[in-house]
């Protein structure tokens, strides 16, 4: 890391300071208001506790959802700082309802030794999304210190996770910003061959820039999702109603001959004409996709070539499901990726996870734990992937 982390701060530099903590708790809730998914919680906890044993009293700042700079009840943070509370039984955790005000500001001033206090969601602030500097000072007064635990959040050069980091010294990485970027670093530049690298999803134009970067590195680019449908449209192939990006022909021709045999697409597709039900689903050849069905997954030939790729691969990288795999029968060829992995793992390859419906879906399947790394960050992981500055990590103090 050429950048400070927290582990570089002392408990003589730490004991009785307020560490500002941005942390990403964008969490799903249900209807009545409860975490329904704590993983990004759960995440930030060790970096919590660090700062806590050596002395510091924590601030933590997040953003939920989209709720457009201003106050929506919807998307208040006070769910989650109960769920906050329960994971962290021996500590006292405080939520106050502002973040930019005289109250958050006395709250943040009050804090005890081995307390917590979670602010308000950033984004009811007008200034957090357009890096507002006047609000980025404003944010660096509830803190002594600023640790950037976000890697969701990197990406976004917002007041809470990039502009604060100019006002407020020294701004460093949180344990988890510093494991997701050693994991992604890693694997782009001294990754173990053979390298494989996933790639789904339903569209290629999220995925070009990531695909570009990738074919120098890997030894095998796997795809599948309904982007694979795509590049078949560019091999002249029948997509049925499969979806397809007209305007991204053209380059999944070119990317097809730059890659030359190392771009593998789906040999088989599982088809469907009801996406809902999936009552009439099969599996056909990619040359024989009938013209009213739609593409739904991988096929279970390509889902066994794929899985014996990554079994003999040393460095795994996934991004994207294969399939709609919250909808069974649908979920088999993600389902087949993730068991593939999580053996893989065990045989000592190092896999990675990044972020987004990967995520969700290695958690849905039960596989999580069995990953070497699950990226809590899914644009964050990608922009890294195709050698973006991410400037939630690039306004950190250098070591």
């Amino acid at each position: 890391m050429p950048k400070l982390t927290v582990r570089d701060l002392s408990a003589e530099q730490l004991r009785g300071t307020r560490a500002l903590v941005r942390v990403d708790f964008n969490v799903p809730l249900d209807e009545h208001r409860h975490v329904t998914d704590d993983t990004r919680i759960r995440a930030a906890i060790p970096t919590i506790e660090l700062l806590l044993d050596r002395g510091a009293r924590v601030v933590l700042l997040s953003h939920l959802g989209r709720p457009k700079g201003r106050p929506d009840p919807k998307y208040s943070l006070e769910p989650v700082a109960r769920r906050l509370q329960e994971l962290l039984p021996k500590r006292d955790v405080t939520f106050v309802e502002s973040t930019d005000t005289d109250e958050a500001q006395k709250a943040s001033v009050e804090l005890k030794d081995g307390q917590v206090l979670l602010l308000e969601n950033t984004r009811f602030l007008g200034g957090e999304e357009t890096n507002d500097q006047r609000l980025a000072r404003a944010l660096a007064q509830l803190g002594d210190l600023y640790v950037n635990d976000a890697f969701g959040a990197a990406h976004r050069a917002h007041a809470s996770t990039e502009g604060v980091a100019h006002h407020l010294k020294p701004a460093v990485a949180g344990l988890l910003m510093e494991k997701e970027l050693a994991y992604l670093q890693a694997a782009l530049e001294r990754p173990q061959h053979p390298f494989v690298a996933i790639l789904g999803g339903s569209k290629i134009s999220g995925k070009i820039d990531v695909i570009e970067a990738l074919l120098p590195k890997v030894d095998a680019l796997l795809v599948g999702g309904a982007m694979a449908c795509t590049f078949y449209k560019a091999m002249g192939l029948e997509t049925g109603t499969s979806l397809v990006e007209p305007d991204r022909v053209e380059m999944a021709a070119a990317l097809l001959e730059q890659a030359g045999t190392r771009l593998i697409l789906p040999h088989d597709a599982t088809v469907s004409s009801d996406i809902k039900s999936g009552a009439d689903a099969r599996a056909v050849l990619k040359e024989q996709i009938p013209p009213n069905m739609a593409m739904v997954d991988i096929g279970p030939r390509t889902a066994e070539s794929y899985s014996r790729a990554i079994l003999s691969a040393r460095t795994v990288l996934w991004n994207g499901p294969m399939g709609i795999f919250e909808t069974p029968p649908f979920d088999k060829g993600t389902r087949a990726i993730a068991e593939a992995m999580a053996t893989a793992t065990s045989r000592g390859a190092t896999t990675i996870v990044g972020g987004g419906d990967s995520a969700a879906a290695v958690e849905q399947f039960g596989l999580a734990s069995k990953m070497s790394h699950v990226s809590t960050g899914g644009g964050a992981s990608l922009e890294f992937l195709e050698g973006k500055v991410l400037p939630g990590v690039a306004a950190l103090t250098e070591k």
